[in-house]
Formats: C-alpha cells, sequence, structure tokens
C-alpha cells in the first residue's frame, strides 16, 4: 500500500464524534502496517485519514485496508477532521514590498531567505497546463528546457558554472492536488520530469521579493470554470434550453441544497477540493517550508480555458465565473487584497470567448474597475512557441517558461502598485 505523506483531502462531514487514539493499521493483503489515529472517515465513500505520530496526515481509501481495519470504522461511523487554525495567516496581502525585474535575472545566490518575515504564498490553479507538461530534456530534443538554456542559451538563470540545474533556497513550491510533493524550486518540479509555469514564476517573483515565497499548486488537468471549478455562489442558469447547474448542484438537481453531494461529481467541485488541499498544506506550513512560522497569501495564478473552450454554455458565461471566481477565492483564504494573475491561451486571440473573456477582467484594460491595481491578464498569444493548450504546446518548455515569467512579471508590477 502506497501512501502519499503530502495528500491532503477536504474535511468531511461530522456524525459522530470519536475519541481518537492510536492503532495499529494492516494494509488490504497484510503485508504492511503502520501505527496512527484515526483522523476523519466518510463512510459514504470511503475515504479517510490517519494522523501519524510526527503530525503528518495520511489520506486514503478504506479498500485499502484490512477486513479488521473496515469493521472498526463500520463501528466508528463518520468523523470528521479537527479544522486546523492555520498559523499567522493574514488577512491582508503581502506586507514585503518588491524590488524590479531585470530583463535578464541572475543566477540565484543560494542564500536562503530571511525567515524572519511571514511566507508570501501564490496558490496556482487551473487545469494540465497549469500542472506542468513542459519537457526537460534531453538536450537533444527541440523545444526542451535543456535544448533552450543549453544550445539556445535561453534562461540563463537555469544553468550554474558546473552546467547543471540551479535551486532557488527561496522559492519552496509545493503540489496539493496531484502528484503531492514538496520542495526548493528547480526544473522537473511540474508533472513528472515536465515543467510548469510555476519555474518562471517562482525565479522572478523569487528574485523580487526577500520574504520566503511559497508556490502552492493546487491543480489537475481537464477541468473546466463552468463545471468542476465553478465557485461557491454560482446560481444554475439556462442556456438554449438546457439548465446548468450552480454550485454544488448535479444535472439531476441543479440547485443543490449547499452540501457536497455524495458520491457523484457535482458543480464546483474540484474548487472544493482544491481549496481544501490548499488551505490544509497551510495548515501544516512547516511540512512546506521548514521553519516558516507565519504566511500570507500574497496572490492567486490562473491558467485554464482549455475546457470550457469546448462547451458553448461555460465559454458563454466564463466571464461571469472568473469574475465571481477571483473574488470567491480571495474570500475563502481571508485574503482581500491578494493579487490575481492570469494568462490566457497560447493558442487564442482577441476575439476568441475565451480570450475576451479572460482579458476583460484585466485592471489595467478590462472592464470591472474593482479589478484595478490587483487583477492582471497575461496576453500569451505572442509568448507560445506553437501548438494548443489541448495539445499542452507540444510540450514546448519556451512556452511554459515564458508565461510564466510574464505572470511573475505581472505579479510582482501588482505587489509593487499597492
Amino acid at each position: 500500500m502506497k501512501i502519499k505523506p503530502f495528500a491532503f483531502t477536504a474535511a468531511l462531514t461530522l456524525c459522530l464524534a470519536f475519541t481518537a487514539q492510536a492503532r495499529t493499521w494492516t494494509s488490504a493483503d497484510g503485508s504492511k502496517t503502520f501505527e496512527g489515529e484515526l483522523n476523519s472517515y466518510d463512510p459514504a465513500t470511503g475515504a479517510l485519514s490517519v494522523k501519524l505520530s510526527n503530525g503528518k496526515v495520511m489520506n486514503f481509501n478504506q479498500d485499502k485496508l484490512s477486513e479488521a481495519d473496515t469493521d472498526f470504522l463500520k463501528v466508528q461511523g463518520a468523523v470528521t477532521a479537527p479544522a486546523a487554525t492555520p498559523r499567522g495567516a493574514a488577512k491582508t496581502a503581502s506586507t514585503t514590498t518588491a524590488k524590479d525585474v531585470p530583463d535578464v535575472l541572475p543566477v540565484p545566490d543560494g542564500k536562503e531567505a530571511d525567515m524572519s518575515k511571514p511566507v508570501q504564498v501564490f496558490i496556482m490553479m487551473g487545469q494540465s497546463n497549469m500542472v506542468g507538461l513542459g519537457k526537460s530534456g534531453p538536450e537533444s530534443a527541440n523545444g526542451s528546457l535543456e535544448f533552450y538554456c543549453k544550445t539556445e542559451k535561453k534562461y540563463p538563470y537555469l544553468i550554474d558554472e558546473a552546467g547543471k540545474w540551479t535551486v532557488r533556497k527561496d522559492v519552496r513550491c509545493s503540489m496539493v492536488t496531484c502528484d503531492q510533493q514538496t520542495g526548493w524550486l528547480e526544473p522537473g518540479f511540474g508533472a513528472k520530469d515536465n515543467i510548469g509555469p510555476e519555474l518562471g514564476f517562482g525565479h522572478v517573483v523569487g528574485h523580487a521579493i526577500d520574504a520566503p515565497v511559497l508556490l502552492v499548486k493546487a491543480c489537475i488537468g481537464n477541468r473546466s470554470l463552468g463545471w468542476d471549478l465553478l465557485p461557491p455562489g454560482s446560481e444554475p442558469y439556462e442556456h438554449d434550453g438546457k439548465m446548468n447547474p450552480g454550485y454544488r448542484g448535479t444535472p439531476d438537481k441543479p440547485k443543490g441544497d449547499g452540501n457536497k453531494p455524495a458520491g457523484v461529481w457535482y458543480a464546483g467541485k474540484q474548487y472544493d477540493d482544491d481549496t481544501d488541499n490548499a488551505k490544509a498544506a497551510l495548515a501544516n506550513l512547516d511540512a512546506q517550508y521548514p521553519g516558516a512560522k507565519k504566511y500570507e497569501v500574497a496572490g492567486f495564478v490562473f491558467w485554464q480555458g482549455e475546457k470550457d473552450g469546448g462547451s458553448a454554455a461555460h465559454a458563454a458565461h466564463y466571464e461571469k465565473n472568473l469574475v465571481a471566481f477571483i473574488k470567491q477565492l480571495r474570500k475563502d483564504f481571508d485574503a482581500p487584497n491578494a493579487k490575481f494573475v492570469l494568462a490566457t491561451l497560447g493558442e487564442a486571440t482577441k476575439g476568441n470567448t475565451i480570450c475576451d473573456a479572460q482579458l476583460a477582467v484585466d485592471g489595467k484594460d478590462g472592464k470591472h474597475s474593482e479589478f484595478k491595481g490587483n487583477v492582471a491578464t497575461v496576453y500569451a498569444n505572442p509568448l507560445s512557441n506553437g501548438g494548443s493548450g489541448n495539445s499542452h504546446y507540444g510540450g514546448n518548455a519556451g512556452t511554459y517558461m515564458n508565461v510564466g515569467e510574464a505572470m511573475g512579471k505581472a505579479m510582482v508590477e501588482l505587489l509593487q502598485s499597492k
């Protein structure tokens, strides 16, 4: 049984209280055991979490456990995980100033950040291209990161004097929704050995901010803003004679009742999962950034839109959903002044419904005055090296780097505008 220590799941509905105590758990095949306290359990889905003695929480399904453990869970009934109170979470955005970003970033000096300052958190959301599918190597592969750095001599800050990848010791990155992992920012932190926009973004923001930086990647592929990521407060609506569900609604029950429907996918489920996972990670801050005591949610980063483009209903309501998404994230993370940066799809040009909706929320040139100085949209078409978002830009690392750097610079500009 493979258990991932940095997997985080949502708190579950309380039905029956219990007194936690450590017990020995056994895998379904009887080959492995471990000690821990039952932290939460949902009989409807079989999902449970166990808290280890070192404070880490493991999440998995009851089908991974022995029959005796399953019987134990049935006796306990549903259990809610204790509410975690994030340590030092600030209600306002960054108190740290950001310096200007040079045209070409220097090679990182390898120094750690000033840990007396709160960690500046940037929550990165979207679908597969935010997860990251840019090829890191080999150098012989045209379009790989190695090709761009070693053959084309681009992004020089990624290569040290020995020809190895540089590592930023002032920027941490945590993936909390899929392929859970955490570590210092360096190439290969995307899906498997790939890169995502976090690499360029993290280097830009890490250079501009003296405080420690944490990138929380709460994203997974094939998700739409009009369904999977639909934010709280969204109401059902009709499009071409078909009713589209509102938040926590389903095709059979578009309005919903405010609760999470059990055992089915529902409108906004990925929003719930991503935000719950990010909150759980921040509640265990030291595991994400060792030695950190306080944090501030300084900003949100969003790269998404491919799936919505395939639905006329979702595309038509994209701007409205995006406005609600921005406002709700700030509310849910108690960060009303956090900055928000998004990028359009690389293949999309002005006149495309999704692209125009994304440009409409830009604080400089968009039509929503409340976003002036706190929301920026990066027009990614000139930054793309070909391909489409649905094809992951052919794995071209340059596209991911260019978009990441541009979003980083846009974020720094917003931080300087406060």
